[in-house]
């Protein structure tokens, strides 16, 4: 995946007025120096640090949202401000801790000839969640009842990650999760709540339904660019599988 995507993007996003990120999470990250400041996006797309260009996070990306707050923030910091340029579709998938906690869990309880090589940021989990309808998405933060979905989310992974303590090969591989407690392979549902309502907070003004804003700027004849992330050979379907992303580049 290392053949210099993040470089090109910035190159053309400079024609470009949208910059669309349509697959992938926060396991890739594109690195851009500018102007003598070095700057690692994972979630926001490239062309944010081009000034004017808007930038929009789409459906077949698996967002963390506790990675883009901190991307956000740390963008900030270097004097660019993401507010009013970047928006999130109400459709992307979210990426939680508890996929996080699941996705180390699973790798863990592999045989040692079976493992995949997960960067065990809970990508795989999020996709899988996304597929069998049980998912998280962007829209739901803006829900009444968001922090409800977030607390029956937890409980269910609890059910799983006992399951495979059960059948796990190396008793002493603890899973550790930042930013939150595990505790005899359980999550704390209180604490994971508490995280996603600040989430919440923080979020909600960027989230919108993205598809008119650029059908819009199609019928208007404005350039739209499509950043993706990996490379062909970790493409789930024409990758080296199993060793591959859980999604298309």
């Amino acid at each position: 995946g290392d053949e210099g995507k993040g470089k090109i993007i910035d190159v053309l996003t400079d024609k470009a007025d949208f910059v669309v990120r349509y697959q992938g999470g926060s396991n890739a990250g594109h690195t851009v120096i500018a102007e003598g400041v070095k700057r690692v996006l994972r979630l926001i797309p490239s062309g944010i640090l081009h000034e004017g260009k808007t930038c929009v996070i789409g459906n077949g990306v698996v967002m963390n949202p506790l990675d883009l707050i901190e991307e956000i923030e740390g963008m900030r910091a270097t004097g660019v401000e993401p507010k009013g340029r970047l928006f999130i579709s109400t459709r992307t998938q979210m990426v939680m801790l508890y996929h996080r906690a699941l996705d180390k869990a699973e790798e863990a309880a592999r045989a040692k000839d079976k493992k995949i090589g997960t960067t065990g940021r809970g990508i795989g989990p999020a996709y899988a969640a996304k597929v069998s309808r049980t998912g998280l998405r962007c829209g739901d933060m803006l829900a009444a009842n968001f922090l409800d979905l977030v607390r029956e989310q937890v409980e269910e992974t609890n059910t799983k990650l006992r399951m495979l303590k059960a059948e796990r090969v190396d008793e002493g591989d603890q899973i550790e999760v930042p930013g939150c407690t595990i505790k005899d392979y359980q999550l704390d549902a209180d604490e994971i709540v508490a995280i996603y309502k600040v989430a919440k907070e923080k979020l909600s003004p960027y989230i919108c339904d993205t598809v008119p804003m650029l059908h819009k700027a199609k019928a208007e004849g404005k350039s739209i660019l499509m950043e993706g992330a990996q490379g062909t050979m970790l493409d789930i379907d024409f990758g080296t599988y199993p060793f591959v992303t859980s999604s298309n580049p």
